[in-house]
């Protein structure tokens, strides 16, 4: 481990449980009629709804989250389109945490349907934290009847990978021995917080996986990319600091991306907000948690950032909704046509609490 690193004073024991293709799998198991068959979960395709949750048989055809309806019917004619219930999907998603509970206090929900748990010190007094994914894995079928993938890792972004490995219905242990070797090959889109603007920095810079970034100078890429690149070299060479918090709420959600040449035609930086708004809007999805403040963050070519915000009467995660605001902001308040931009993010604010009531029919106009 490279001089400067924090080391842990003590092996975390991590799981990270995310359920498969959560919201189309509850619909297929409360409908036997789905079951089997290529599912959507999301708008019909006549009209402008997005897909929120693609069972596995509709995911062979290439239909995955957050493309329009319109292009998953293209890709299979034959899907089963179903309107949404966030309302049973919360229902299901509050046992899921129960059992959680049952293992540890230290629980993160990142959305309905994915959480992390810190099982160091668990209630069952179980020392393998493999064994505690698999009988989480198992009550969740029992009781349930529905699957989940577990990862299990010395920190959060280890057991992150690891759960994603073998869905639907996986379980893989990366131990502190195996880390490092296993951290070698990953492309570095594997990487915790590396978006494509990131991912193309580090291949501009030769860097390719993980194994190289490791291998890369410290000071180089503390240069290039700042506090961010420093963090990354640190997953490189497997550091994870960051705790399982069960008091963790997001309080937003967001996307940006940096530009590879400058821009200055509205037009074209109107063609990002519309690609950045569906990106959130599907995360906000994701989290069952919709919001009301749209900002737009602007970075122009001499590194001024400025950040314009607007609060709309209703809860909303709704792609068109939230990319119509964004695109006012970027027209009225913005010197966006004036002055090249280097940078342009979209974020949704005002999260609506877990336990705020729910009005559907506000919250999913595209739906409807």
């Amino acid at each position: 481990m490279p001089a400067g690193y924090k080391r842990t004073i003590r092996p975390r024991k991590i799981i990270h449980v995310d359920m498969d293709a959560f919201y189309a799998s509850v619909e297929q198991r409360d409908n036997p009629e789905l079951r089997g068959r290529p599912v959507v979960v999301g708008g019909k395709p006549e009209s402008r709804g997005v897909v929120a949750s693609a069972s596995y048989e509709a995911r062979r055809f290439g239909i995955r989250s957050a493309i329009s309806s319109a292009k998953a019917y293209r890709l299979c004619p034959e899907v089963v389109f179903v309107s949404p219930d966030f309302q049973k999907y919360r229902r299901a998603s509050q046992k899921i945490r129960e059992i959680f509970h049952e293992v540890s206090e230290l629980v993160e929900p990142l959305s309905l349907d994915e959480a992390y748990l810190d099982v160091t010190q668990n209630k069952l007094g179980e020392p393998l934290a493999g064994k505690l994914a698999r009988r989480i894995k198992n009550r969740i079928r029992e009781e349930l009847n529905l699957t989940a993938s577990a990862g299990v890792g010395p920190n959060k972004f280890l057991a992150k990978i690891a759960s994603d490995l073998k869905k639907p219905d996986g379980l893989v242990i990366i131990t502190p021995e195996m880390a490092l070797d296993f951290i070698a090959t990953l492309p570095v889109e594997k990487l915790w917080s590396v978006g494509p603007a990131t991912a193309k920095k580090l291949q501009q810079l030769g860097i390719w996986t993980a194994g190289e970034l490791r291998r890369a100078d410290a000071r180089m890429i503390e240069r290039e990319m700042g506090k961010h690149g420093v963090f990354l070299h640190g997953l490189a060479h497997g550091v994870d600091e960051r705790e399982v918090d069960p008091n963790q709420e997001s309080r937003s959600c967001g996307s940006e991306t940096t530009f590879e040449r400058d821009i200055l035609d509205v037009e074209r930086l109107i063609d990002y907000v519309e690609e950045l708004s569906g990106e959130v809007a599907g995360e906000l999805r994701k989290m069952g948690r919709p919001g009301r403040t749209v900002t737009l963050k602007l970075r122009y070519k001499d590194f001024t950032t400025i950040t314009r915000s607007k609060t709309i009467e209703r809860f909303t995660d709704d792609a068109v909704l939230i990319a119509r605001t964004a695109v006012k902001l970027l027209r009225e308040h913005t010197e966006a046509g004036n002055i090249p931009a280097r940078l342009i993010g979209i974020s949704v604010s005002s999260l609506r609490n877990e336990n705020e009531p729910e009005q559907l029919w506000l919250d999913l106009p595209e739906f409807s």
